[in-house]
Order: C-alpha cells, then structure tokens, then sequence
C-alpha cells in the first residue's frame, strides 16, 4: 500500500490520507495557507485572534457545544497559528471520525464571531500576552523576528499588539477571512486506521459543499536585510542572548544540507557543538540550541542562550568560534557518518508520532506541493558529503552577517 494519498475535491480542498493499522486513534485536520504574514500593518494578531474565535460559536453550535463535542468522547480539540499557517486538528477514537470531521468543518468555514465572544477573547489573548512577556525565554525569540524582518508581516509578533488585539471586532474578522481563504490552498489531512474510501466519503459529507474560494491579496515577500545589535535592560537575573541571520527557504536546493549543518551546530542531541562547548566544557549554560525554519520563500537561523551576565563575553567567543569551526574545518569520515546515523534516527522517531505525521502531510502539500518519505529524506541526507557541509557554511555563516539582541538583567 502507498504510504499516503491524496483526493482533491471539486471545490479544490485536499484529502491527505494514510491509513495505519496498528492504532485505535485517528488524528486528522485542517491547515489553511494563512497566518500572520498575511495581516496588513493594522490587523496583527487577527489571524490568531480567528483561531481562537472559531471555537466561540458557528451557525449550528455555541461555544459550549463546540467543546464539548469530542472531550465528551474523550476526544482532543485544537488549533494553532504560525506565520504561514492556521491549522485546526483533533484526535478521537476511530469509531468517533465522524464527529471530528464535522466539527473541524464547522468551526473552520462556519464560525460566526459572537460580538459578546469576542470581548471575552480578547481579555483572553491579552493574558497569553502578558504570560508570554513575563517570559523573556520566549519574549526574546519573537522578538528576534522582528529583527530580521524589520517593519514587516514576517517580523510582527504572532499574538499582535495590545492596541491592534483592542481594536479587532466581528467585522474585522469576517474580512480577514473572506479575503485570505484559498480552498485549492487548503488541506483535510487524515492520519489512523480509516480507509481512504471512508475518508474520501466524509470529506465528500462535510467539505464538498464549501463554496471555491480564492485569496484576494498576493503575500508580500521578505525585505532586504541588514545586520542589527540591539541590547535591552530588563529585570531579569540571566542574560538572554539570540543571534541568528536569513537562511534559505523551502525551495532551496541546498536546504538539505543546511539543515544538516545546523543540527550539528546547535541541534537537540547533548552532543551538538554548542552545547558540548558552552554547557559540558564550561558550564556557561543550562541549554542552548540553534534552529533553522525553512519558510515558503525565505528562512532564518536562530541560536538561544542563556548565561549569567558576568559569562556573556565568554560565551559570545565560544559561539563565534564553533561557528568558525565549520567554515574551516571539515568533517572526518567517521564524525559524517555519526552526523547522519544521529539525525535519521531523530527523524525516523519524530516519524513515529501519527499526529505529527498528519500535520507534516498538510505542510508539506501547501508548501511544496508534495509529501517527501522518510526514504527519500534519508537519500538526501546519505548524499551529503563533507565538503558540501564546508561550502554551505562559508556560503551562509559570515558572522558579520548575524543580528544579535540580548536582555541584560539590570
């Protein structure tokens, strides 16, 4: 059997299905081609705002209804917003698939926005703000965005302003949606022991009737960049440090071995280079990680860090100097081999998650019009060689080149 497959609607809305055995536990849901760098400069965090309003009430249902619908059959019921993304997901018994796919429907095309809802959300959305601020592990990663998207949609923090979240009402809502839904950008992904001939048929129930819609607007693409140092006093007792740079996007040809330079630099295995020389050499730092996201046509690079202020200086060489390292010096035969055997590995585990395997099947069909297996990642990766890892570190990491911000305690 085909490890997936995709049916398309005559509305332009896709199937994405793969069916496994082994499970009681369907997992399935809808990511649309929105999310915050679709906001113009008076709308952020409206793509968010609809993600947690289309919970609060549909033509059919109230908000009660809405979650209790699965919860009530132990079922889960969630969304979330990225810049490129709006997904709403859930995960039922598959004796309960019908259930999920009708409210993952109706909460995504049917949502009314009770005005009364409304206020109530944004008093909501302004705590997960202030929950948010109060964590400069968090606040400083976002903020970071806006420091390599300056002034633009890419940059703008994904739960908005206070003065722009205190200003959305129905209206806006209704507007964002309307102008922002694409159905041939659309995707109804289904991951669990359904048939395709089951999945085909509830999509058929429950999406084919959604109107073809398109997107009214082009997205604007990334600005020119230009390198920035930014340090901010807070009262905080760590300083918090991110450093980072564009990267390629999505559709790079080199991205694969990219991806592969940076795990080994700051990747989440205890051994990466970052954290062998900052935390197990020196005792600089509890954690610290570098990571790279790939975007439709852009990406970036970021490394995060902790350390107590005395320790910043330090720390800041031993970065600089890892980063050296894999411009001048290239891989043995064996650390290559290690390199790759760790990161399939990581990769086949992560494939392992069913859930997580329904979320990258709708990714991937939006972003790259494809679904890549986990056979044909490992050939790409089997094909790096050495030298390719060199000359995409002289290529992307010219320290001259990184923005920096850094919170100091005050």
């Amino acid at each position: 059997m085909a490890e997936y497959q995709v049916y398309t609607l005559k509305n332009g809305i896709r199937l994405a299905h793969r069916q496994v055995s082994h499970t009681k536990i369907v997992h399935c849901g809808i990511m649309l081609d929105i999310g915050s760098r679709d906001e113009k400069n008076n709308e952020t965090g409206l793509a968010h705002f609809w993600e947690h309003m289309a919970f609060k009430g549909t033509k059919k249902r109230k908000a009660f209804h809405i979650i209790n619908r699965l919860e009530s059959v132990g079922g889960e019921l969630n969304a979330y917003t990225t810049k490129e993304k709006i997904c709403f997901y859930a995960s039922v018994l598959d004796s309960h698939f019908d259930k999920a796919v009708d409210i993952l429907s109706d909460i995504t095309f049917n949502s009314i926005f009770p005005e009364k809802q409304v206020e109530k959300e944004r008093s909501v959305i302004l705590e997960e703000m202030s929950m948010y601020l109060d964590s400069p592990e968090d606040a400083i990663q976002d903020e970071f965005d806006e420091l390599i998207y300056p002034n633009h949609p890419l940059g703008y923090n994904i739960l908005g302003t206070r003065e722009t979240v205190n200003s959305f009402h129905r209206d806006d809502l209704e507007r964002f949606v309307k102008e922002n839904i694409n159905t041939e950008k659309i995707i109804f992904s289904v991951v669990g022991n359904i048939t395709l001939k089951k999945a085909i048929k509830m999509a058929e129930k429950y999406l084919s009737e959604v109107p073809h819609l398109t997107r009214k607007h082009e997205r604007l693409g990334p600005p020119d960049y230009q390198p920035r140092q930014l340090v901010f006093k807070k009262p905080i007792s760590q300083a918090h440090v991110a450093i980072g740079l564009p990267a390629y996007s999505l559709h790079h040809e080199n991205r694969f071995s990219y991806f592969t330079l940076i795990h080994l630099l700051g990747g989440p295995g205890m051994n990466s280079r970052l954290n062998v020389a900052l935390r197990e050499k020196n005792g600089l730092v509890y954690g610290i990680d570098a990571s790279y996201t790939a975007l439709t046509d852009t990406g970036y690079t970021g490394i995060y860090y902790a350390t107590d202020k005395k320790n910043l200086k330090r720390a800041h060489n031993l970065v600089q100097k890892e980063i050296e390292l894999l411009k001048t010096k290239p891989l043995g035969g064996l650390q290559l081999k290690n390199l790759k055997d760790q990161l399939m590995g990581q990769l086949a585990m992560s494939d392992e998650s069913n859930q997580g395997y329904m979320l990258m099947m709708a990714k991937s069909l939006l972003d790259i019009d494809r679904i890549d297996t986990l056979e044909y990642v490992f050939e790409k990766l089997s094909n790096i060689e050495a030298n390719d890892l060199l000359e995409t570190a002289q290529e992307t990491l010219n320290l001259e080149e990184f923005s920096s911000l850094i919170y100091k305690p005050h």
